[in-house]
């Protein structure tokens, strides 16, 4: 009997140790869940400064929220590049991106992607931004994206070469810049320079090409490729008229190789001194300023020249997507209205020359002191020309795409304008099935 007492005592002893170690495993357990980390992967822009300032964003973010450990992702340069491994991730349904830097053309092509951004907090934040920036980032009453930061091009040009030859300011038609550069071009060669350019700008065939080239035939009176009324307006005499002139410029005041040429190297070629004109994006600003920078305190920025019209300028930047494939899209979310605050996007354009999209900061002091031509050319920004993303989704991409290579044809000689423009016209209605303005 007592021997049955002690084996029935020392069972409850051996049971309730177990319980306890069960007990105290689970919650080891239930406290290395909660110190777990959420990582959340962004896939953002790498030009310039760009992916400098996100990384310091994220750690920003980090400092406030110690469960949250944030990995940016360094994506290619040539937005075409970088959509093409988007597309990668997105049609496999991967998780492991989380949040992505999308191009102002591309929420048409892409919101069955995304998850709807609407809610109190973010519709509340977004009212300080530029309304029609919002609304580029909306398909069928969605938020797909907050928007980041906008582009507009400008013109580059070496203040002191034109006060050298006695040009009062910079040029406001193509037909002045013309003329301008082949003076200072010669006269740069002449003194010993024979790497000497004139006028720098984006020929490669790729996206920053539709840009360039919606600039040219937009100032020219020349339209935007397709209208709002859905009709394909490109091949018409402005339009035909200012992309053979322009193709008289490869060779002459402007390289060979500029049909090949992207924003960085158009950039790294101006920025050691040989050229004196250049279209580029604001984040040039910043890095031509630089102590270690040919051009520092040696140029200035305007906009870019007109044709027969008047000056434009294509209105770009990047918005922030959350993936609807995220296994944490709530703080993905929460990332992505930090990363697009005034905080962080005062940063961006102190640091970076990222132009703001909201409102307020284009008067704040500190920024209009690190970039003083925020404020010069506000109106260059905000009345900027959208490439015709909206009315030709979800085929965007794809009309862009004929575009480009149809104008880097007339550039590179493979085609005459009006056989480029004819062909491009008939492929642009077997894509968007849109009708031409001129039956």
């Amino acid at each position: 009997m007592f021997k049955r007492k002690k084996l029935f005592l020392i069972l409850i002893v051996v049971v309730s140790l177990l319980l306890v170690a069960c007990n105290a495993e689970e919650q080891s357990s239930s406290q290395e869940k909660s110190d777990d980390k959420v990582e959340i992967v962004i896939a953002g822009g790498a030009v310039g400064k760009e992916l400098e300032t996100i990384k310091k964003a994220a750690r920003m973010y980090e400092n406030d929220h110690s469960n949250v450990d944030i990995k940016v992702l360094d994506t290619p340069n040539l937005a075409q590049d970088r959509l093409d491994l988007y597309l990668q991730y997105l049609k496999n349904k991967s998780s492991e991106v989380d949040l992505y830097q999308i191009d102002m053309t591309w929420p048409g092509d892409l919101a069955q992607y995304f998850i709807d951004l609407n809610n109190n907090e973010i519709n509340q934040a977004i009212e300080k931004h530029f309304q029609t920036v919002v609304e580029s980032n909306r398909v069928n009453d969605k938020l797909i994206a907050i928007p980041w930061f906008i582009e507009s091009s400008l013109l580059y040009y070496r203040s002191d070469l034109l006060e050298k030859y006695g040009y009062e300011g910079p040029p406001r038609t193509w037909d002045q810049l013309e003329k301008m550069v082949k003076k200072i071009q010669k006269e740069e060669r002449d003194k010993g320079n024979s790497n000497f350019w004139g006028y720098l700008w984006q020929g490669e065939a790729y996206e920053g090409l539709t840009s360039n080239a919606l600039e040219w035939i937009a100032s020219n009176n020349g339209g935007t490729i397709v209208n709002s009324e859905q009709e394909i307006t490109v091949n018409n005499q402005q339009a035909r008229e200012m992309i053979k002139e322009v193709a008289s410029w490869v060779g002459r005041i402007s390289p060979h190789g500029v049909t090949s040429m992207t924003e960085e190297s158009t950039r790294k070629m101006w920025q050691s001194g040989n050229a004196v004109f250049m279209r580029n994006l604001p984040y040039v600003y910043a890095l031509a300023s630089a102590e270690d920078s040919a051009v520092e305190g040696k140029f200035d920025v305007a906009p870019l020249p007109a044709g027969d019209g008047d000056s434009t300028s294509v209105l770009g930047g990047g918005s922030l997507a959350v993936s609807k494939y995220s296994e944490h899209p709530q703080v993905a979310a929460d990332v992505a209205l930090f990363m697009t605050s005034p905080k962080v996007q005062k940063m961006r354009a102190i640091e970076a020359a990222l132009n703001p999209t909201i409102k307020s900061l284009y008067q704040d002091q500190e920024v209009l002191a690190a970039v003083p031509f925020f404020e010069k050319l506000y109106n260059v920004f905000i009345t900027a020309t959208p490439r015709p993303a909206s009315v030709t989704a979800p085929n965007y991409n794809q009309v862009s795409q004929a575009f480009y290579q149809a104008v880097h044809s007339v550039l590179t000689g493979e085609k005459d304008t009006a056989t480029a423009l004819e062909k491009l016209e008939e492929k642009l209605k077997k894509i968007t099935a849109f009708k031409t303005d001129n039956p």
